[in-house]
Protein backbone atom coordinates (compact mmCIF):
# COMPACT_ATOMS: atom_id res chain seq x y z
CA UNK A 1 0.00 0.00 0.00
CA UNK A 2 1.47 3.18 -0.80
CA UNK A 3 1.93 6.22 1.20
CA UNK A 4 -1.09 7.79 -0.54
CA UNK A 5 -3.45 5.23 -0.16
CA UNK A 6 -2.54 4.59 3.85
CA UNK A 7 -3.24 8.44 4.15
CA UNK A 8 -6.27 7.95 2.21
CA UNK A 9 -7.62 4.91 3.88
CA UNK A 10 -6.55 6.59 7.66
CA UNK A 11 -8.66 9.61 6.69
CA UNK A 12 -11.57 6.91 5.34
CA UNK A 13 -11.15 5.04 8.69
CA UNK A 14 -10.90 7.86 11.11
CA UNK A 15 -13.83 9.38 9.37
CA UNK A 16 -15.74 6.15 10.21
CA UNK A 17 -14.61 5.62 13.37
CA UNK A 18 -15.70 9.06 14.72
CA UNK A 19 -19.11 8.17 13.94
CA UNK A 20 -19.43 7.17 17.57
CA UNK A 21 -18.20 10.36 18.78
CA UNK A 22 -20.76 12.56 16.81
CA UNK A 23 -23.22 10.43 17.46
CA UNK A 24 -22.49 11.37 21.47
CA UNK A 25 -20.54 14.46 21.71
CA UNK A 26 -22.85 16.76 18.62
CA UNK A 27 -25.78 16.95 20.57
CA UNK A 28 -24.63 17.49 23.94
CA UNK A 29 -24.94 21.43 24.43
CA UNK A 30 -28.31 20.74 23.66
CA UNK A 31 -29.35 18.05 26.66
CA UNK A 32 -30.47 21.12 29.14
CA UNK A 33 -32.80 22.45 25.95
CA UNK A 34 -33.72 18.49 25.20
CA UNK A 35 -35.30 18.32 28.62
CA UNK A 36 -36.76 21.66 28.50
CA UNK A 37 -38.64 21.11 25.36
CA UNK A 38 -39.88 17.35 26.25
CA UNK A 39 -40.85 18.45 29.43
CA UNK A 40 -38.75 15.49 31.01
CA UNK A 41 -36.13 15.34 33.93
CA UNK A 42 -32.61 15.38 33.74
CA UNK A 43 -31.83 12.06 34.24
CA UNK A 44 -34.26 10.76 31.86
CA UNK A 45 -32.85 12.90 29.12
CA UNK A 46 -29.50 11.25 29.76
CA UNK A 47 -31.04 8.00 28.65
CA UNK A 48 -30.84 9.29 25.18
CA UNK A 49 -27.28 9.26 25.41
CA UNK A 50 -27.19 5.49 26.91
CA UNK A 51 -29.25 4.52 24.81
CA UNK A 52 -27.37 5.69 21.64
CA UNK A 53 -23.78 3.98 24.00
CA UNK A 54 -25.65 0.75 24.33
CA UNK A 55 -26.42 0.57 20.62
CA UNK A 56 -22.83 1.27 19.26
CA UNK A 57 -22.31 -1.64 21.68
CA UNK A 58 -25.01 -4.13 20.86
CA UNK A 59 -24.57 -3.27 16.67
CA UNK A 60 -21.27 -4.17 16.93
CA UNK A 61 -21.99 -7.64 17.59
CA UNK A 62 -24.07 -7.81 14.22
CA UNK A 63 -21.74 -5.93 12.08
CA UNK A 64 -18.42 -7.48 13.35
CA UNK A 65 -19.05 -11.22 12.81
CA UNK A 66 -20.87 -10.01 9.74
CA UNK A 67 -18.18 -8.91 7.68
CA UNK A 68 -16.01 -11.58 8.61
CA UNK A 69 -18.55 -14.07 6.23
CA UNK A 70 -19.83 -11.10 4.26
CA UNK A 71 -16.47 -8.71 3.52
CA UNK A 72 -16.00 -5.41 4.97
CA UNK A 73 -17.93 -3.23 2.12
CA UNK A 74 -21.54 -4.30 2.43
CA UNK A 75 -22.60 -4.33 6.15
CA UNK A 76 -20.36 -1.15 5.92
CA UNK A 77 -22.56 0.74 3.74
CA UNK A 78 -25.88 -0.86 5.20
CA UNK A 79 -25.23 0.41 8.57
CA UNK A 80 -24.72 4.28 6.92
CA UNK A 81 -27.81 4.13 5.48
CA UNK A 82 -29.44 2.77 8.80
CA UNK A 83 -27.29 5.92 10.59
CA UNK A 84 -28.84 8.15 8.07
CA UNK A 85 -32.55 7.39 8.82
CA UNK A 86 -32.31 6.98 12.64
CA UNK A 87 -30.58 10.56 12.53
CA UNK A 88 -33.87 11.90 10.43
CA UNK A 89 -35.89 10.06 13.41
CA UNK A 90 -34.56 11.93 16.13
CA UNK A 91 -34.53 15.26 14.56
CA UNK A 92 -38.69 14.31 14.25
CA UNK A 93 -39.35 13.21 17.61
CA UNK A 94 -41.99 15.07 19.79
CA UNK A 95 -42.08 12.58 22.86
CA UNK A 96 -38.94 11.36 24.91
CA UNK A 97 -39.70 7.39 24.17
CA UNK A 98 -39.60 7.79 20.31
CA UNK A 99 -36.19 10.14 20.94
CA UNK A 100 -34.75 7.70 22.85
CA UNK A 101 -35.89 4.86 20.67
CA UNK A 102 -34.02 6.51 17.74
CA UNK A 103 -31.16 7.08 19.55
CA UNK A 104 -30.65 3.50 20.19
CA UNK A 105 -30.76 2.83 15.90
CA UNK A 106 -28.63 5.55 15.47
CA UNK A 107 -26.35 4.29 17.96
CA UNK A 108 -26.78 0.51 16.46
CA UNK A 109 -26.16 1.89 12.94
CA UNK A 110 -23.10 4.25 13.99
CA UNK A 111 -21.09 0.96 15.01
CA UNK A 112 -20.74 -0.57 12.06
CA UNK A 113 -18.38 2.05 11.35
CA UNK A 114 -16.62 1.88 15.02
CA UNK A 115 -15.98 -1.65 14.20
CA UNK A 116 -15.17 -1.91 10.61
CA UNK A 117 -12.98 0.62 11.09
CA UNK A 118 -10.69 -1.65 13.36
CA UNK A 119 -11.44 -4.65 11.25
CA UNK A 120 -10.16 -3.11 8.29
CA UNK A 121 -7.17 -1.71 9.90
CA UNK A 122 -6.54 -5.10 11.45
CA UNK A 123 -6.48 -6.27 7.30
CA UNK A 124 -4.08 -4.06 6.48
CA UNK A 125 -1.41 -3.70 9.47
CA UNK A 126 -0.20 -6.38 12.41
CA UNK A 127 2.45 -5.03 14.84
CA UNK A 128 4.14 -2.50 15.50
CA UNK A 129 2.33 -0.87 12.51
CA UNK A 130 -1.52 -1.44 13.85
CA UNK A 131 -0.58 0.48 17.17
CA UNK A 132 1.05 3.33 14.72
CA UNK A 133 -1.95 3.35 12.67
CA UNK A 134 -4.59 3.06 15.80
CA UNK A 135 -3.03 5.85 17.32
CA UNK A 136 -3.66 7.38 13.46
CA UNK A 137 -7.36 6.77 13.75
CA UNK A 138 -7.52 7.76 17.45
CA UNK A 139 -5.84 11.21 16.17
CA UNK A 140 -8.48 11.32 13.59
CA UNK A 141 -11.24 10.55 15.88
CA UNK A 142 -10.16 12.86 18.85
CA UNK A 143 -11.31 15.69 15.76
CA UNK A 144 -14.86 14.72 16.76
CA UNK A 145 -14.65 15.68 19.95
CA UNK A 146 -13.04 18.93 19.70
CA UNK A 147 -15.10 19.93 16.76
CA UNK A 148 -18.75 18.57 17.69
CA UNK A 149 -19.79 20.41 20.79
CA UNK A 150 -18.27 23.81 19.70
CA UNK A 151 -20.00 23.29 16.16
CA UNK A 152 -23.59 21.67 18.21
CA UNK A 153 -23.12 24.81 20.04
CA UNK A 154 -23.06 27.45 17.29
CA UNK A 155 -25.68 25.45 15.28
CA UNK A 156 -28.17 24.98 18.30
CA UNK A 157 -28.49 28.99 18.43
CA UNK A 158 -29.52 29.13 14.88
CA UNK A 159 -31.87 26.00 14.05
CA UNK A 160 -32.99 24.48 17.64
CA UNK A 161 -31.94 21.06 18.71
CA UNK A 162 -33.69 18.79 16.08
CA UNK A 163 -31.17 20.58 13.40
CA UNK A 164 -28.49 18.87 14.83
CA UNK A 165 -30.12 15.39 14.27
CA UNK A 166 -30.61 16.95 10.37
CA UNK A 167 -26.72 17.83 10.32
CA UNK A 168 -25.96 13.68 11.46
CA UNK A 169 -27.90 12.67 8.67
CA UNK A 170 -26.23 14.69 6.19
CA UNK A 171 -22.94 13.62 7.57
CA UNK A 172 -24.20 9.81 7.09
CA UNK A 173 -25.17 10.58 3.27
CA UNK A 174 -21.37 12.17 2.69
CA UNK A 175 -19.64 8.94 4.52
CA UNK A 176 -22.09 6.59 2.16
CA UNK A 177 -20.80 8.18 -0.82
CA UNK A 178 -17.04 8.35 -0.07
CA UNK A 179 -17.17 4.32 1.12
CA UNK A 180 -19.39 3.29 -2.05
CA UNK A 181 -16.72 5.19 -4.29
CA UNK A 182 -13.62 5.02 -2.50
CA UNK A 183 -13.21 2.40 -0.28
CA UNK A 184 -12.13 -1.24 -1.57
CA UNK A 185 -12.64 -4.55 0.16
CA UNK A 186 -10.34 -5.15 2.86
CA UNK A 187 -11.43 -8.80 3.53
CA UNK A 188 -11.25 -11.36 -0.39
CA UNK A 189 -13.00 -13.79 -0.51
CA UNK A 190 -10.41 -16.47 -0.25
CA UNK A 191 -10.04 -15.67 3.54
CA UNK A 192 -14.11 -15.26 4.56
CA UNK A 193 -14.15 -19.20 2.90
CA UNK A 194 -11.83 -20.03 6.04
CA UNK A 195 -14.42 -19.28 8.19
CA UNK A 196 -15.93 -22.14 10.16
CA UNK A 197 -18.87 -22.34 12.55
CA UNK A 198 -21.08 -20.30 13.68
CA UNK A 199 -21.17 -16.31 15.43
CA UNK A 200 -21.00 -18.17 18.92
CA UNK A 201 -18.56 -20.21 17.83
CA UNK A 202 -16.37 -17.15 17.20
CA UNK A 203 -17.15 -15.56 19.98
CA UNK A 204 -16.29 -18.29 22.39
CA UNK A 205 -12.81 -18.29 20.38
CA UNK A 206 -11.69 -14.71 21.14
CA UNK A 207 -13.31 -14.83 25.02
CA UNK A 208 -10.58 -18.19 25.57
CA UNK A 209 -7.83 -15.46 24.79
CA UNK A 210 -6.64 -14.06 28.58
CA UNK A 211 -4.79 -11.82 27.51
CA UNK A 212 -7.50 -10.61 24.92
CA UNK A 213 -9.83 -10.44 27.22
CA UNK A 214 -7.76 -8.61 30.03
CA UNK A 215 -7.03 -6.03 27.70
CA UNK A 216 -10.58 -5.76 26.72
CA UNK A 217 -11.59 -5.12 30.30
CA UNK A 218 -9.26 -2.28 30.55
CA UNK A 219 -10.59 -0.60 27.50
CA UNK A 220 -13.92 -1.13 28.67
CA UNK A 221 -13.29 0.36 32.01
CA UNK A 222 -11.74 3.66 30.31
CA UNK A 223 -14.19 4.73 28.30
CA UNK A 224 -16.37 3.95 31.05
CA UNK A 225 -15.27 6.42 33.16
CA UNK A 226 -14.70 8.86 29.86
CA UNK A 227 -18.47 8.67 28.74
CA UNK A 228 -18.83 9.26 32.94
CA UNK A 229 -17.43 12.73 32.73
CA UNK A 230 -19.17 12.96 28.69
CA UNK A 231 -22.60 12.41 29.84
CA UNK A 232 -22.38 14.51 33.60
CA UNK A 233 -20.44 17.76 32.00
CA UNK A 234 -23.02 19.06 30.38
CA UNK A 235 -24.84 19.75 33.78
CA UNK A 236 -22.06 20.44 36.11
CA UNK A 237 -20.34 23.12 34.02
CA UNK A 238 -23.10 24.51 33.07
CA UNK A 239 -25.48 24.51 35.95
CA UNK A 240 -22.52 24.54 38.66
CA UNK A 241 -19.80 27.12 37.57
CA UNK A 242 -22.84 29.08 34.89
CA UNK A 243 -20.88 28.21 31.72
CA UNK A 244 -22.64 29.28 28.89
CA UNK A 245 -23.42 26.64 26.17
CA UNK A 246 -20.62 28.15 23.50
CA UNK A 247 -18.05 28.52 26.56
CA UNK A 248 -18.77 24.38 27.61
CA UNK A 249 -18.73 23.62 24.12
CA UNK A 250 -14.84 24.93 24.45
CA UNK A 251 -13.82 22.94 27.56
CA UNK A 252 -14.97 20.42 26.27
CA UNK A 253 -12.97 21.21 22.97
CA UNK A 254 -9.93 21.75 25.31
CA UNK A 255 -9.84 18.09 26.39
CA UNK A 256 -10.24 17.01 22.81
CA UNK A 257 -7.22 18.74 22.15
CA UNK A 258 -5.15 16.53 24.54
CA UNK A 259 -7.31 13.22 23.30
CA UNK A 260 -5.17 13.87 20.25
CA UNK A 261 -1.87 14.61 22.00
CA UNK A 262 -1.52 12.26 24.81
CA UNK A 263 -2.85 9.25 21.74
CA UNK A 264 0.22 10.44 19.34
CA UNK A 265 2.53 11.03 21.90
CA UNK A 266 1.92 7.30 23.11
CA UNK A 267 3.12 5.77 20.12
CA UNK A 268 6.86 7.75 20.61
CA UNK A 269 7.19 6.62 23.73
CA UNK A 270 5.91 3.20 23.12
CA UNK A 271 8.44 3.07 20.12
CA UNK A 272 11.27 4.14 22.74
CA UNK A 273 10.18 1.40 26.27
CA UNK A 274 8.25 -0.71 24.81
CA UNK A 275 3.93 -1.13 24.61
CA UNK A 276 3.74 -2.86 28.03
CA UNK A 277 5.67 -0.06 30.01
CA UNK A 278 4.09 2.79 28.87
CA UNK A 279 0.48 1.26 29.08
CA UNK A 280 0.96 0.24 32.84
CA UNK A 281 2.52 4.09 33.54
CA UNK A 282 -0.36 5.74 31.58
CA UNK A 283 -2.69 3.51 33.90
CA UNK A 284 -1.05 4.57 37.09
CA UNK A 285 -1.22 8.09 36.02
CA UNK A 286 -5.41 7.59 35.26
CA UNK A 287 -5.86 6.84 38.85
CA UNK A 288 -3.72 9.46 40.22
CA UNK A 289 -5.23 12.17 38.13
CA UNK A 290 -9.18 10.50 39.11
CA UNK A 291 -8.08 10.91 42.93
CA UNK A 292 -6.58 14.32 42.49
CA UNK A 293 -9.60 15.46 40.49
CA UNK A 294 -12.35 14.40 43.19
CA UNK A 295 -10.32 15.70 45.84
CA UNK A 296 -10.87 19.17 44.46
CA UNK A 297 -14.16 18.58 44.15
CA UNK A 298 -14.43 17.49 47.70
CA UNK A 299 -12.40 20.93 48.90
CA UNK A 300 -14.48 23.05 46.55
CA UNK A 301 -11.20 24.02 44.24
CA UNK A 302 -11.76 27.06 41.79
CA UNK A 303 -12.30 26.23 37.74
CA UNK A 304 -9.17 27.43 37.26
CA UNK A 305 -7.60 24.50 39.56
CA UNK A 306 -10.39 21.84 37.96
CA UNK A 307 -9.46 22.85 34.38
CA UNK A 308 -6.23 21.74 34.13
CA UNK A 309 -6.45 18.38 36.70
CA UNK A 310 -9.70 17.70 34.47
CA UNK A 311 -7.15 17.95 31.61
CA UNK A 312 -4.84 15.24 32.27
CA UNK A 313 -7.50 12.94 33.79
CA UNK A 314 -9.65 12.82 30.19
CA UNK A 315 -6.51 13.11 27.73
CA UNK A 316 -4.64 9.99 29.78
CA UNK A 317 -8.00 8.34 28.12
CA UNK A 318 -6.41 8.02 24.68
CA UNK A 319 -3.44 6.65 25.61
CA UNK A 320 -4.38 4.03 27.15
CA UNK A 321 -7.21 2.87 24.99
CA UNK A 322 -4.64 3.54 22.45
CA UNK A 323 -2.21 0.81 23.62
CA UNK A 324 -5.21 -1.13 25.10
CA UNK A 325 -6.88 -1.74 22.00
CA UNK A 326 -4.09 -2.58 19.74
CA UNK A 327 -2.67 -5.09 21.62
CA UNK A 328 -5.20 -7.09 21.93
CA UNK A 329 -6.36 -6.51 17.97
CA UNK A 330 -2.53 -7.78 17.82
CA UNK A 331 -3.23 -11.29 18.18
CA UNK A 332 -6.12 -11.55 16.26
CA UNK A 333 -6.53 -12.31 12.02
CA UNK A 334 -9.12 -15.10 11.29
CA UNK A 335 -11.35 -13.45 13.83
CA UNK A 336 -10.70 -10.16 13.48
CA UNK A 337 -14.26 -8.79 13.10
CA UNK A 338 -15.58 -10.51 15.80
CA UNK A 339 -12.48 -9.71 18.07
CA UNK A 340 -13.10 -5.59 17.07
CA UNK A 341 -17.11 -6.39 17.70
CA UNK A 342 -16.68 -7.99 21.16
CA UNK A 343 -13.78 -5.14 22.00
CA UNK A 344 -16.51 -2.15 20.93
CA UNK A 345 -19.01 -3.97 22.41
CA UNK A 346 -17.64 -3.95 25.62
CA UNK A 347 -16.52 -0.69 25.87
CA UNK A 348 -19.71 1.56 24.87
CA UNK A 349 -21.96 -1.47 27.27
CA UNK A 350 -19.66 -0.04 29.66
CA UNK A 351 -19.83 3.13 28.92
CA UNK A 352 -23.54 3.48 28.09
CA UNK A 353 -24.15 2.03 31.75
CA UNK A 354 -21.78 4.61 33.94
CA UNK A 355 -23.35 7.74 32.22
CA UNK A 356 -26.52 7.55 34.05
CA UNK A 357 -24.97 6.45 37.27
CA UNK A 358 -23.52 10.04 37.73
CA UNK A 359 -27.10 11.19 37.64
CA UNK A 360 -28.15 9.23 40.60
CA UNK A 361 -28.82 11.17 43.71
CA UNK A 362 -28.19 14.28 41.15
CA UNK A 363 -25.56 14.93 39.06
CA UNK A 364 -23.02 16.54 40.67
CA UNK A 365 -19.27 17.15 40.03
CA UNK A 366 -18.38 14.52 42.82
CA UNK A 367 -20.54 12.23 41.47
CA UNK A 368 -18.58 12.41 37.89
CA UNK A 369 -15.32 12.23 40.05
CA UNK A 370 -16.23 9.07 42.07
CA UNK A 371 -17.72 7.30 38.37
CA UNK A 372 -14.57 8.53 36.94
CA UNK A 373 -12.33 7.44 39.50
CA UNK A 374 -14.10 4.26 40.27
CA UNK A 375 -13.87 3.06 36.49
CA UNK A 376 -10.26 4.26 36.10
CA UNK A 377 -9.44 2.02 39.12
CA UNK A 378 -10.89 -0.81 37.66
CA UNK A 379 -9.12 -0.60 34.39
CA UNK A 380 -5.87 -0.98 36.57
CA UNK A 381 -7.36 -3.89 38.17
CA UNK A 382 -8.31 -5.82 35.25
CA UNK A 383 -4.60 -5.46 33.94
CA UNK A 384 -2.68 -6.33 36.66
CA UNK A 385 -4.99 -9.20 37.74
CA UNK A 386 -6.10 -10.61 34.09
CA UNK A 387 -4.08 -9.24 30.88
CA UNK A 388 -0.62 -9.30 33.10
CA UNK A 389 -0.90 -12.78 33.91
CA UNK A 390 -1.87 -13.91 30.74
Amino acid sequence: MSIQQRTQYALILGMLAALGPLCTDFYLPALPDITAHLQVATSVTQLTLTASLVGLGLGQLVFGPLSDRMGRKVPLLASLVIFILASIGCAMATRMPDLIVARFIQGLAGAGGAVLSRAIARDCYAGPELTQFFALLMAINGVAPIAAPVLGGLQLALTGWQGLFITLALVGIAMLVVVFTQLAESYPPQRRQKQQGNMAASFIAVMRERRFMGLCLVQGFMLAGLFAYIGASSYVFQSHWQLTPQQYSYLFALNGVGLIVFSLGTVKLSGRWGEKPVLVGALVLSVIAAVILLLCGVVGAPLSVIVPVLFVAVSINSAVCTLAGAMAMQAQGQHSGTASAFLGTLMFIMGGVSAPLTGIGGTSFISMGVVLGGSYLLALLSYVLIARKA
